[in-house]
């Protein structure tokens, strides 16, 4: 009985991570100032590192100018594609087996009862960290260890520049299973080769690197 609740707690923990990431590594728009209220109510109920982890980056957000948060979001995730939060990117790249991953996300929401985002790609990591947060743990985390090399990379990437939301995903990787030997050689060959390519036949594809998002969109 103990052990259940004990792995009761562990999941409502992360689930209670994933949703502060997801809204952490949200564009900071109109409701950027609700969302950091809202997780500094939900690390109340989370304890650790990852708690400290996402705290980091709630204070380097909250004192950010407006203005100055969302050129770093766009320079960040739009312009850099080692820091691209489409997790299919490094697995699929610019071939033909993007669709087929991205599809992958698509059928694990609508096999929770729910239909895919409509304004975001389905691999997007914020998206997937909501869905497994609201939606279903069990699905989410599986889809989260499924990719958990190309949110390995994304991490790398934002400590290599500093970024503040290196912190919220690294509280992210905290609620996953522990990298393999393979999983850290898998990304690193990544992040030093790219992900895959194809130049022949390729039929038009745009979610490679995210449009970059107008002023208050």
């Amino acid at each position: 009985m103990k052990l259940l609740r004990r792995e009761r707690q562990h999941t409502l923990e992360h689930r209670l991570v994933w949703q502060a990431a997801s809204l952490l590594l949200a564009y900071p728009d109109e409701q950027h100032i609700g969302r950091l209220a809202t997780v500094d109510e939900l690390l109340a109920n989370v304890s650790g590192s990852p708690a400290e982890l996402l705290g980091r980056t709630v204070v380097a957000l909250r004192d950010a100018d407006p203005m100055r948060a969302a050129t770093d979001y766009v320079d960040t995730f739009d312009l850099r594609r080692r820091s691209t939060m489409y997790l299919t990117y490094w697995t699929g790249g610019d071939t033909r087996n993007r669709g087929s991953q991205m599809l992958s996300f698509t059928r694990a929401y609508r096999a929770a009862g729910v239909g895919p985002p409509r304004r975001e790609a389905p691999d997007h990591l914020p998206v997937v960290l909501e869905f497994a947060a609201t939606v279903d743990p069990e699905a989410g985390r599986r889809l989260l260890v499924e990719h958990r090399v190309p949110i390995d990379v994304l991490r790398d990437a934002l400590e290599r520049s500093g970024s503040p939301y290196a912190h919220a995903v690294a509280a992210v990787c905290q609620t996953l299973p522990t990298a393999t030997d393979r999983d850290i050689e898998r990304a690193r060959r990544l992040a030093t080769a790219g992900p895959p390519a194809e130049s022949v036949g390729l039929e038009p594809f745009t979610l490679t690197v995210p449009p970059r998002r107008a002023q208050g969109d």
